[in-house]
């Protein structure tokens, strides 16, 4: 009596348990292409014309996403080193089963089932006959059975989709049979039908907006769960940076809770000049959608780039509006902790915008702690690398590690070689060249201090800032009101002039699914996103929608 076969397609190895294949047989060639092969795929309606692949070797996995989880950050060079370490599983993607047989034996696994015991027959009718069933002729046999169950499979998907999206039909008896659902499902088939035809009514969060009322017009940026789209809204005409995030990949990688501070972050941004703006957010059954303020200045980290270094007068000026923007959420008892020039934006007259608060924690006293290890390799503070308790000063050595590099041109403490580099932060002296004033000097020495009890900004917090020399051409006011004159205004035509984003990201096709998902299959996978992320939605009070 054979075993139950199994129901990946790795066949042969079962086979070999099953002492269907001598070892022998593996170590023979022989032409894929032959008669057993042949006879077995004309058996099934296929070509002869079958051509077995040697087994190839697993390709891990590689995720070229700007932002990723704890990789090595050693890059060949400078401009290409920027890497999160916020330790999040990467794997392949895998195409959730259908869940429509309620946990039942399945129409699916009915097919593999049936594939497999065909197989089993023609393995013994070949045994039995005494032919030698060589690797390669396996191989052959296997792939045609891959063709025949992924057409099949894929054809039954879409005769029960079209079931699926008519309740009425699904109602009739002999038709609910055949789908092996009871009367107990047939709410749940409701359910996965509104989710095909309104993918925003089973959410139960209903907002003033969908992902239809805009055309999405460019990429221009991509991160790890999703990308960032230009996208115009079609009744007021305006222009908006949408932030569209696969809820799977979210699920996958166990960030829920992070993308739900970064909402609960972007909706107490809207009183402070210097921070993005959220204008609304909502969700579909497999995306999440954040509409923000579109700034086409370009990251800090691209005119750095081109640039090497700023004078002083213009480093302290952005210094200055990240100082103040800092301040303000630690008012807030927020701690951004993932402060670099690559989250630095600059708008099109030339103010900085901090985004990207999707490392931030809540909740942080004055006086309170966390321990999460995260952040981006270059800018972590020593207290972090070394795992221990830290605070909201780590804030405070990342604004003197972005201001070190505005003057200097490379981080205080950067090395290709990331260990030496760790070892740098935690051990070697801050040395400061003398192209730097006094004052700058100064300020730096306090805000790179390893002891975060001694670190300016450790008593007073944003204060310290505000009162030392450093600042002192600074009038706050002033600064706030946006009444200060920019040093440097990038140079864009319109909001639809893109020169200053990556052209890696504006060259990529726009997708038609953003807000095209009538026809989204209901998968398991599919339906546990859909309810993953309650209380996500949120929109302005009446009348100041997109003002």
């Amino acid at each position: 009596m054979l075993p139950q076969p199994p129901h990946t397609l790795d066949l042969v190895v079962w086979l070999e348990h099953c002492g269907l294949l001598r070892d022998e047989n593996l170590r023979q060639n022989g032409d894929s292409r032959d008669p057993v092969t042949s006879h077995f795929a004309s058996l099934l309606g296929y070509s002869s014309d079958v051509t077995a692949s040697p087994p190839q070797p697993r390709v891990p996995y590689k995720n070229t996403s700007p932002r990723l989880a704890g990789e090595d950050s050693s890059a060949d060079h400078p401009t290409a080193r920027h890497q999160n370490l916020v330790v999040r599983s990467v794997k392949p993607f895998a195409a959730g089963r259908s869940a429509l047989c309620n946990n039942k034996k399945g129409l699916t696994e009915g097919i593999h089932s049936s594939c497999g015991f065909i197989l089993i027959k023609l393995v013994m009718a070949v045994t039995q006959a005494g032919c030698d069933l060589t690797y390669c002729k396996m191989r052959g046999i296997v792939s045609v059975l891959t063709a025949f169950i992924k057409e099949r499979k894929m054809g039954l998907n879409d005769f029960i989709q079209k079931l699926v999206s008519n309740p009425p039909i699904c109602q009739h008896s002999e038709v609910g049979s055949f789908l092996k659902i009871d009367e107990n499902q047939n709410e749940e088939l409701e359910e996965n039908h509104l989710c095909l035809t309104n993918p925003r009514s089973s959410l139960a969060e209903e907002t003033q907006i969908k992902p239809s009322d805009f055309d999405y017009l460019k990429i221009i940026g991509k991160g790890s769960f999703g990308k960032v789209l230009l996208a115009r809204h079609k009744e007021n005409e305006q222009y908006y940076a949408v932030k569209v995030l696969q809820k799977k990949i979210i699920l996958k990688k166990k960030e829920q809770k992070h993308i739900m501070a970064e909402r609960s972050v972007l909706m107490k941004n809207i009183k402070h000049p210097f921070l993005v703006g959220l204008h609304y957010s909502f969700q579909t059954t497999d995306k999440l959608y954040f509409v923000l303020d579109y700034v086409n200045g370009g990251e800090l980290f691209y005119h750095l780039q081109r640039e090497r270094v700023f004078l002083e007068p213009r480093a302290r000026f952005y210094a200055a509006e990240i100082a103040s923007a800092l301040g303000y959420l630690h008012s807030l008892h927020i701690v951004y902790r993932d402060l670099k020039p690559e989250n630095i934006l600059l708008d099109s007259q030339g103010h900085i915008v901090l985004t990207d608060f999707g490392l931030c924690k809540e909740g942080l006293e004055p006086n309170g702690t966390t321990t999460t290890f995260c952040g981006t390799p270059e800018y972590l503070a020593p207290e972090v690398l070394q795992k221990q308790a830290y605070d909201r000063t780590v804030d405070w050595w990342c604004l003197g590690s972005v201001l070190f590099e505005m003057l200097y041109g490379l981080p205080p403490f950067y090395s290709r070689n990331t260990a030496e580099m760790y070892n740098n932060i935690l051990h070697k002296p801050l040395v400061l060249k003398p192209n730097v004033s006094n004052s700058g000097r100064d300020l730096l020495e306090g805000l790179l201090h390893k002891d975060r009890t001694k670190r300016l900004g450790s008593k007073d917090d944003f204060l310290e800032m505000k009162f030392h020399s450093f600042f002192s051409p600074i009038n706050w006011d002033d600064l706030m009101a946006k009444r200060i004159m920019p040093p440097f205004i990038p140079t864009v035509t319109g909001p639809t002039d893109l020169r200053h984003f990556d052209p890696e990201f504006t060259h990529l096709p726009v997708s038609t699914s953003l807000c095209n998902t009538d026809n989204l299959h209901v998968t398991s996978s599919v339906r546990e996103a859909a309810g993953a992320f309650p209380g996500f939605s949120y929109g302005p009070p009446t009348g100041h929608a997109f003002q």
